[in-house]
């Protein structure tokens, strides 16, 4: 009986140690649990977002959704602008790889979180899309000019480069030109210049195929400084060239003008704008001043902006006269160490022309040019 009861007492024992270990076990695991859990909830956010996504399913997509639709401008209205309602949607839209400028009233925290995230703005959002407006000419105009202040304008994306599609690369396709256009956002134009389409004879049904909506900008200047501007570019390029004069007349004695070569052929704005009225309504285009956007920048950069339906952000502030070149030129950009003018190639000092031969052209284009004053419906003054 003795002998009995100290197997049940010490069987006992050995029980109670057993419960007691459990329990420790238990113990140090929950402690463990919650310092560990602790140590997650501490961790900068996105490493415990990164790791999150790595062993769960995670839709980034709709944090991208979220993002898009904070990116997206709201419309602005702007009191006695033309109406945006001609931009066309026809393009299909797709994502591209050219920066994007991001607009003025995009929130603070949204670049913020793109910036954070590793996803930058410029790389990130968007569509590409055919352009709703169009520099078409004319070359040594300005347009180099009026396409580097345009793209201050927060709400216009352009290509950099003249794309020369609608005259010599129309083979590859609009496909092909589409994914040449920079990447914009809802509310935002797209904007390409090439001075040749227009004296491109095909170009206006070429444009019209792509969109007859779109609205055409033609800067022009008088005829015959733009004649003696486009041979002194030629001449910096081939110093072999015969002089101005011999080129100009088919006979120095009659002084008969070859309008056969290209600088004085382009300067017959009537002939080619009848080629494009085809093709579009006078309304859809805008004839800018090339003295007028060097004499008053801003005043010339309104007119441009009202024809696109933008707010006019460009103005005076922005422009400053270059004595040097005799042009106006940017303000230093903020962030920038300098001002900002066009390249060596603008502003070139022009070679010495007999004025006989300058009058003889002015002569020669002064009915061409009143012509297209009644086509415009403006008065350039070049006569």
């Amino acid at each position: 009986m003795g002998c009995s009861g100290c197997r049940v007492r010490f069987n006992f024992g050995k029980v109670l140690s057993k419960v007691f270990v459990f329990f420790t076990m238990v113990l140090i695991f929950t402690y463990f649990f919650y310092c560990l859990t602790g140590i997650c909830d501490s961790a900068p956010r996105t490493l415990y977002s990164h790791q999150q996504a790595l062993h769960r399913d995670y839709d980034i997509l709709d944090d991208r959704s979220r993002i898009l639709d904070n990116l997206r401008p709201a419309p602005h209205l702007v009191p006695d602008a033309p109406s945006n309602q001609n931009r066309t949607n026809s393009a299909d839209t797709g994502q591209v790889d050219a920066p994007v400028q991001v607009p003025h009233h995009i929130s603070d925290s949204t670049k913020e979180f793109a910036q954070s995230s590793g996803m930058p703005v410029s790389n990130t959002f968007g569509t590409k899309r055919f352009p709703q407006a169009i520099i078409i000419g004319v070359k040594k105009g300005g347009t180099r000019a009026l396409l580097e202040f345009l793209r201050i304008h927060p709400d216009v994306r352009a290509v950099g480069a003249e794309p020369h599609f609608f005259d010599r690369f129309y083979d590859k396709g609009l496909e092909w030109y589409r994914n040449l256009m920079p990447r914009t956002l809802d509310g935002q134009i797209t904007m390409e210049k090439t001075p040749s389409y227009f004296v491109t004879k095909e170009a206006p049904s070429r444009v019209c195929t792509m969109n007859c909506k779109a609205k055409l900008i033609v800067v022009v200047r008088d005829p015959v400084t733009r004649a003696v501007s486009d041979y002194t570019q030629t001449l910096s390029k081939n110093p072999g060239l015969p002089s101005f004069q011999s080129l100009a007349l088919t006979n120095s004695s009659t002084g008969l003008i070859d309008t056969t070569w290209s600088a004085v052929r382009i300067g017959l704005y009537a002939k080619h704008l009848e080629n494009w009225l085809q093709h579009f309504p006078l309304s859809h285009f805008l004839f800018v001043s090339g003295e007028r956007l060097v004499s008053d920048p801003a005043g010339e950069m309104g007119r441009v902006q009202d024809f696109l339906g933008l707010k006019r952000v460009v103005s005076d502030k922005h422009f400053y006269f270059n004595q040097t070149k005799g042009f106006p030129c940017l303000k230093k950009p903020e962030g920038s160490s300098r001002p900002r003018c066009l390249g060596k190639s603008k502003g070139r000092p022009h070679p010495q022309i007999p004025s006989e031969v300058l009058q003889r052209l002015r002569d020669f284009y002064k009915p061409f040019n009143h012509h297209f004053y009644q086509m415009s419906g403006q008065n350039f003054g070049w006569d």
